[in-house]
């Protein structure tokens, strides 16, 4: 089997605002939190992150964070670049506990990663409608931080 390249693609930082409890679903128990905007910054394209995302988490009944994204990048030059993901995030209960009450915990201690897809009119980044992505993130108390890397 061959194994799996990747390239840097950019670091991203998110703001995130209010989270709205919509309450105990099916499914588990499900917030959505506002994106309020942020930075990405990688040698092909750098930018901010729109105020006006939102994040549908879903707390599953295995303790699994999952995450189901939506936000736009606007780049340093101005293009408009739809950006989606979905992930997990999870961990021993005391980190995880860690995590809530806004400490800060090394990245190492829990499981974090996404996969984004990129959506674009540009025809400067049009390349990015064509890619997969795989992200590695972690959660400062600020808000999330994730590098996000091209499968090659």
């Amino acid at each position: 089997m061959a194994e799996i390249r990747t390239a840097h693609l950019f670091t991203m930082t998110l703001a995130v605002g209010e989270v709205q409890p919509l309450g105990k679903t099916p499914f588990g128990e499900r917030r959505v939190a506002v994106v309020e905007g942020g930075r990405f910054e990688g040698a092909r394209l750098k930018g901010t992150v729109l105020k006006g995302g939102s994040d549908w988490i879903l707390l599953r009944s295995d303790g699994v964070l999952q995450l189901d994204v939506r936000m736009t990048l606007k780049t340093d030059d101005g293009a408009i670049i739809g950006m989606t993901y979905r992930g997990h995030r999870h961990g021993p209960a005391a980190v995880i506990d860690r995590l809530n009450r806004g400490e800060t915990v090394d990245a190492s201690e829990y499981y974090f990663r996404t996969a984004p897809f990129f959506e674009t009119a540009a025809e400067k980044y049009a390349w990015l409608n064509r890619i997969i992505a795989v992200a590695t993130g972690h959660r400062p108390p600020a808000g999330p931080v994730y590098d996000v890397f091209e499968v090659l």
